[in-house]
C-alpha cells in the first residue's frame, strides 16, 4: 500500500528537518506496531557476496538518514539488504547552525550543511548493539569539527576502534563538504597516510577481535580525473576493501538560477546522478574487480539504480530518492533486482 504520494505534500509543508524527524519517528512506530508489511517491500533474498560479507540483496540505505543508529530495525524492515548509520564522530556535536537543510522539489534535490550533527559514537554503539535487523550494518565515521585537520587520523582511529566489533563494515567519510577542510584528506600524501594508518590499525584490531571488519572509503563526486586515478591507485596499493562513490556535490551548475543555488552545503538527489555515475565508471576502469564499488548519488528510480550497476557498482545505496519517492522506490529497485 503506497500512501506516500498522499503524505509527501504534508511532509513537504513542514520545515525539512522537522519533517525528517517526524518521518523517522513515524516509521519507528509503524515498525513497533507491526504494520510495516503494509508499507514495505516483500523481503527479497538475492544474495551478493562482497568484501567477504553476504548481503541478502544489493540495495542499501546510505548514511545520513539515521545518524545515531536510533532507527536501524525500522529502516531495515523497508527491505534493505544493508543499512549504513552515521556519520558519527568520537564526541557528540550539534552540527552547523540552522537552517541547514533545504529541499528543491523541482529538481528532486536536497542541499544540506548539517555538519555531522550526532550524539557521539558511544550512543550509536548502544543502539547498534540492540539491533534485531538481520542485514548488513555499516557504521560511517568522521572527525569532530573542532579537531584540527592535521589530527584527523586520530578521530578516525577512535571511530574505527570503537565500531570495529559491532560493525559489519566501517565507512571512512572524508568527503563531506560541511566540515571545514575535510575534503583535503582526499588529496595527495594526506590520503596515502590516512589509508596506511587505517589499514595498519585494521590488522591490529583483527588480531584483537578474531574478526575481519572491512573498511571502505567514501569519496566526493567533485574530484578531477587525476585525483580519481590517484585514489584508485592507493586503494589498490593498500588493499582497501571498498569505495563508496559518491557523497554530495558542491557543484551548482545543474541548478541554473534556482534561488537556493547559492546555499552552502552538499547537493544530493537527481542533479548529482550523472556526476556520481561517471565516478563509478572511472573507478571501475581503474580498479577492475580489485576493489568493489558501492554506488550512491541521484538514484531516484529503479532505472537509475540499474545505471549504477551497468557502470560497475556491486551494491547501491539510496537516500534522497527515498525522501522524494518514499518506500515505493525500495520496492521498485528490489523488483528489478
Amino acid at each position: 500500500m503506497n500512501i506516500y504520494p498522499l503524505a509527501r505534500p504534508l511532509l513537504f509543508a513542514l520545515d525539512p528537518e522537522v519533517a525528517h524527524n517526524y518521518t523517522l519517528n513515524s516509521v519507528s512506530w509503524a515498525y513497533k506496531l507491526g504494520v510495516m508489511p503494509w508499507f514495505s517491500a516483500p523481503e527479497l533474498i538475492k544474495p551478493v557476496r562482497i568484501m567477504g560479507l553476504e548481503f541478502k540483496n544489493a540495495l542499501g540505505l546510505a548514511a545520513g538518514l539515521d545518524k545515531n543508529g536510533d532507527y536501524i530495525d525500522a529502516l531495515g524492515a523497508l527491505g534493505f539488504g544493508f543499512v549504513e548509520i552515521g556519520t558519527v564522530t568520537p564526541r557528540p556535536q550539534p552540527g552547523n547552525p540552522k537552517p541547514r537543510l533545504f529541499r528543491l522539489p523541482e529538481q528532486q534535490a536536497i542541499i544540506n550543511r548539517m555538519g555531522f550533527n550526532n550524539a557521539g559514537i558511544e550512543h550509536l554503539l548502544v543502539q547498534a548493539a540492540k539491533r534485531k535487523f538481520n542485514g548488513i550494518l555499516g557504521i560511517n565515521i568522521g572527525k569532530n569539527a573542532d579537531t584540527p585537520i592535521a589530527d584527523a587520523a586520530q578521530d578516525y582511529l577512535i571511530g574505527l576502534r570503537k565500531s570495529y566489533a559491532l560493525a559489519d563494515y566501517v565507512t571512512v567519510n572524508i568527503s563531506s563538504p560541511n566540515t571545514q577542510n575535510l575534503r583535503q584528506l582526499q588529496q595527495g600524501d594526506e590520503i596515502n597516510r590516512l589509508l596506511a594508518v587505517l589499514k595498519a590499525e585494521q590488522a591490529v584490531l583483527q588480531a584483537q577481535h578474531g574478526k575481519y571488519t572491512p573498511i571502505v572509503i567514501k569519496i566526493a563526486p567533485d574530484l578531477s580525473e587525476v585525483e580519481l586515478k590517484h585514489i584508485a591507485k592507493l586503494l589498490r596499493e593498500h588493499a582497501f576493501d571498498g569505495v563508496i562513490a559518491t557523497n554530495t556535490t558542491i557543484d551548482r551548475a545543474m541548478l541554473g538560477d534556482h534561488p537556493l543555488a547559492r546555499e552552502a552545503g552538499g547537493l544530493s538527489g537527481a542533479p548529482v546522478k550523472a556526476k556520481a555515475t561517471q565516478v563509478v565508471a572511472a573507478l571501475k576502469s581503474e580498479l577492475s574487480d580489485a576493489v568493489p564499488i558501492i554506488a550512491a548519488g541521484g538514484i531516484m528510480t529503479a532505472a537509475d539504480a540499474q545505471e549504477k550497476f551497468a557502470a560497475g557498482a556491486s551494491l547501491v545505496q539510496i537516500y534522497s530518492g527515498l525522501i522524494y519517492q518514499g518506500p515505493q522506490l525500495v520496492t521498485d529497485i528490489l523488483r528489478q533486482l
